[in-house]
């Protein structure tokens, strides 16, 4: 083969990949090639089936050998730079096309394969962990046969030769190149903005820098009054730092919110405790080898051991420009994203399009679908978008959409209930929607922003148009209020239900139409409701619309009320913001307009969870024995237990007890299984009397009556005990002080054993501690009742702070995740310990964000309610009820 000048080669090697599961780039699977000239070489080309089209690339990827074989795969070569939300969703919206067309190689930037950058703040904020956000995962790539290049971002394009290098100095060809580089974030310009402690928010790595920061403490400064910045505030604010917002606007959020709707949102923020700053500007940022704070230019110094810049994003057109393509604001492409150059192509919020920049998903996600309709020589083409805005902002709905700033021939119309924290502006011009602004509740969004689109006449609506579309329909029809399946089977195809994956109406249905029979199903195929989870309603309406009685039953309800699981409901009032037991109802359709036994008092349950210090405790919706803070006995009278730490008493408590059994006539006293005192046999009128003699010995309610913290039973320990290892009636006092008074799912007990002896009975509790010369093994899952479970070790820790930090961490993700009613060992079952160990043992800034919380809450739930009722609180339902006249007296009178 020589005498001609061309020789073939093939080799075979094995793909190298991270712990991610991301291929490094440094060996191909199998790699065929040719070269051609004389025996200086002349051109050297190889190629990888599965991998990528390389030039150049020499022997440290390849090794030769003389098989003189050809590749098998010859197909058209798309190298995609940028592994992100725009790039990867073109990938799919391609393959969905013609997945045999392109043999495709994606670099990205990041060591990780393509997560929801939007998702990035729920992570921050501790709710989320990174897997959580992955959109596709290491068997997406493999699966498509698409080679992913993490870690090495392309750095140069030889538009003559067709070629990228990357980074690493690896040098690629393509038949088609694919742009989608996002955005740089801005970082303004002032003295200081390159110290240590100075970062952004835009990927992972940010969010990593600010999880560290955290967890030391202190003071945060995030600059910028947008989404992000406020993004990142509400997540410091959870991780425990103090957090100043310094927003160089008037009012936060301007290009989304108006005015009023900005006042809200800044008053909402403040009340959870971070401080806002607007109209302020920065001069500088100082410190001494780090950041130590900021100068604002009135002369005001805000201290910070952390700043977070978030004043906006610009679009990544570097790479584009020196490559010579035509760049503006952004990245110049045609209706199918066609650049100057014809075999370049971008997308995302890299791009210029017909003169904007677009930076929400549903354009981009339009763009995608414009640019695989032209890899694959279809004709529809991007003409642009109508944005609307949802966003959840610190739990807080805003929506907005359109012109809202007014103007001449513009009417506004306008709801405003400051206390409930709702705003709602509607913009009207010639009866047509041309602008809307909502905050707190924005169910009625994505129906102003279809009416919006569509130009329609509203001018027979007009009067209800402001209460929104169940109720406009009540008016235009004369008949009843839709429905909620009927609205959303009234929404067009192209209205949104799913803004953050940008899934239309009609895409959803289709989705449905090809046989996702479930709303798990439409979330793995179309992603509707696969991330912040706001409209899963929509969605299951959909789905009730285009199947009926087809619908395939997901997991047990919450009750009979509602076609929403625990689950569902939790997320629900997370995600929309809900603030009351009515609220949610309504918001979720509950199917009777009060609701049952068994679901008011789990949705009591979740919002008091959901909203420490914010949401007012429904004692309507509590069963007796927690409305009356006693036990309720057989005979009508009640038992009362105090608290005892630990299990510790001393002679002034057993005096006042001795007291109260002879002053109130108590038949009984016992003692109970977790070492406290039981009253039996007091009057429901003596109640809050009781309560008062005991509460003046310093006593306090044992919550035996409650779905709460009741007993932290311990041993003696080293104290006295000759085998005791540790301090645990020491520890146990202190987790108690710690843990008293919080609200749960069901009723939780805890032990403290001073050795393996395990006199306390640590190993059958929800929490157990048993105490090693070594230091502490902890426990949790127990229960000793009917169905008697031992616990699962969580781990071994080797001080006592650690052993208070664990336990906090864990009683808070029970009472976050777990369901109402649903005690830690069956939890446990279901989930799976390997899970709590990856959430408290394994990530420990996630184990300090739900310390944080737990005591955040605790700060608003250790209120003895004995001493409220003692004073006066609900006296009503201490009121003894009269005798019922007899009917014949009635009758006489």
């Amino acid at each position: 083969m020589q005498g001609t000048g061309l020789s073939f080669f093939h080799s075979r090697g094995g793909p190298q990949t991270d712990d991610q599961g991301a291929y490094d780039g440094k060996a191909a699977i199998q790699t065929s090639g040719f070269r051609t000239g004389g025996p200086d070489g002349g051109l050297f080309l190889f190629w990888s089936r599965r991998m990528d089209f390389q030039n150049n690339a020499g022997p440290e990827t390849a090794s030769e050998e003389a098989l003189f074989m050809p590749s098998d795969d010859v197909r058209e070569h798309l190298v995609v730079v940028g592994n992100g939300m725009a790039g990867c969703r073109a990938v799919e919206e391609l393959l969905a096309r013609d997945r045999d067309r392109y043999r495709v190689t994606i670099f990205g930037a990041e060591p990780h394969v393509n997560y929801n950058r939007i998702m990035l703040s729920p992570v921050l904020a501790g709710e989320k962990s990174f897997d959580d956000i992955i959109i596709n995962s290491r068997d997406w790539y493999s699966d498509n046969n698409i080679e992913l290049i993490a870690g090495d971002p392309v750095t140069a394009i030889d538009r003559a030769g067709k070629t990228v290098t990357s980074q690493s100095g690896r040098t690629v060809g393509y038949d088609k190149l694919l742009i989608a580089t996002g955005s740089d974030p801005f970082i303004i310009p002032v003295p200081g903005k390159d110290l240590p402690g100075v970062i952004s928010f835009r990927d992972m790595k940010d969010v990593d820098a600010m999880l560290e920061a955290a967890g030391k403490g202190g003071d945060a400064v995030v600059i910028g009054g947008g989404l992000l910045g406020l993004e990142a505030a509400h997540g410091l604010t959870l991780r425990g730092m103090k957090v100043t917002v310094i927003h160089l606007m008037d009012t936060l959020m301007e290009r989304q919110l108006d005015e009023a709707a900005g006042w809200l949102l800044k008053s909402a923020l403040e009340g959870r405790g971070q401080t806002i700053l607007t109209g302020a500007n920065t001069e500088s940022i100082y410190g001494d080898g780090k950041v130590e704070g900021v100068r604002l230019k009135d002369g005001r110094d805000i201290p910070a051991s952390l700043v977070v810049m978030a004043v906006g994003i610009r679009p990544s057109t570097a790479l584009a420009r020196e490559a010579g393509l035509e760049v503006d604001r952004g990245i110049r492409v045609d209706d199918h994203m066609v650049t100057s150059d014809p075999d370049i192509l971008a997308v995302g919020e890299c791009v210029e399009h017909d003169g904007n920049v677009y930076g929400l998903v549903a354009p981009l996600w339009e763009m995608c679908r414009s640019l695989a309709d032209g890899l694959t020589d279809r004709h529809s083409g991007y003409k642009g978008s109508v944005t609307s805005t949802k966003l959840k902002v610190a739990g807080l709905d805003v929506f907005s959409a359109g012109d809202f700033s007014g103007g001449e021939g513009c009417e506004d119309i306008v709801l405003r209930d400051a206390s409930r924290g709702i705003y709602k502006r509607v913009v009207v011009r010639n009866d047509r929607i041309v602008g809307a602004v909502l905050y707190g509740d924005t169910v009625d969004g994505g129906w102003y922003f279809d009416l919006l689109k569509r130009e329609e006449d509203v001018s027979g609506i007009r009067d209800l148009l402001i209460f929104g579309q169940a109720y406009a329909a009540l008016g235009a029809s004369g008949g009843g209020a839709l429905d909620p399946k009927a609205a959303v089977a009234a929404l067009s195809d192209d209205a949104e239900i799913c803004g953050c994956n940008g899934v239309a109406k009609g895409q959803v249905v289709a989705c449905i139409e090809k046989g996702a029979c479930s709303l798990d199903a439409v979330r793995a195929t179309c992603k509707a409701s696969a991330s912040c989870g706001s409209c899963t309603g929509l969605v299951e309406n959909l789905l009730s619309v285009v199947l009926g009685d087809e619908v395939q039953s997901g997991p047990k309800t919450l009750c009979k009320c509602t076609s929403f699981t625990h689950d569902d409901v939790r997320r629900e009032i997370v995600a929309q913001n809900m603030r009351s037991i009515p609220e949610v109802m309504q918001l979720l359709h509950w199917s009777t307009p009060d609701g049952c036994s068994s679901c008011r008092p789990a949705l009591n349950y979740y919002l008091l969870c959901a909203l420490p210090g914010e949401y007012r405790d429904d004692q309507q919706s509590r069963f007796v024995n927690e409305r009356m803070h006693a036990n309720i006995q057989k005979d009508g009278t009640y038992s009362v237990v105090p608290r005892m730490w630990g299990g510790l008493t001393s002679p002034r408590e057993l005096r006042a007890i001795a007291d109260v059994v002879e002053k109130y006539n108590a038949p009984m006293v016992k003692v109970t299984g977790g070492q406290r005192l039981d009253i039996f046999g007091i009057r429901k009128e003596d109640l809050p009397a009781v309560w008062a003699d005991l509460n003046a010995a310093g006593m306090v309610s044992g919550h035996a009556y409650g779905k709460s913290l009741r007993t932290v039973k311990t041993c003696v320990g080293s104290e006295w005990c000759r085998f005791g290892t540790q301090d645990s009636t020491g520890l146990g006092v202190r987790i108690e002080r710690m843990t008293w008074g919080s609200w749960m799912p069901h009723k939780f007990k805890i032990a403290a054993s001073g050795c393996p002896r395990n006199c306390a009975e640590a190993t059958i509790k929800d929490f157990g501690v048993v105490c090693v010369d070594s230091g502490y093994e902890l426990h949790v899952g127990g229960n000793g009742g009917i169905h008697v479970r031992a616990t699962d070790l969580l781990c071994k820790v080797a001080t006592e702070q650690e052993a208070l930090d664990h336990c906090a961490a864990f009683i808070q993700l029970y009472r976050e995740e777990a369901r109402y009613l649903e005690r830690t060992a069956p939890w446990i079952e279901r989930v799976g310990v390997d899970y709590v160990k990856s959430r408290i043992v394994e990530d420990e800034a996630g184990r300090e964000a739900l310390r944080s919380r737990f005591l955040y809450s605790q700060s608003f739930s250790q209120d003895d309610p004995w001493a409220q009722r003692a004073a006066g609180a609900d006296s009503e339902l201490h009121q003894p009820l009269e005798p019922p006249m007899p009917f014949g007296a009635i009758a006489a009178e």
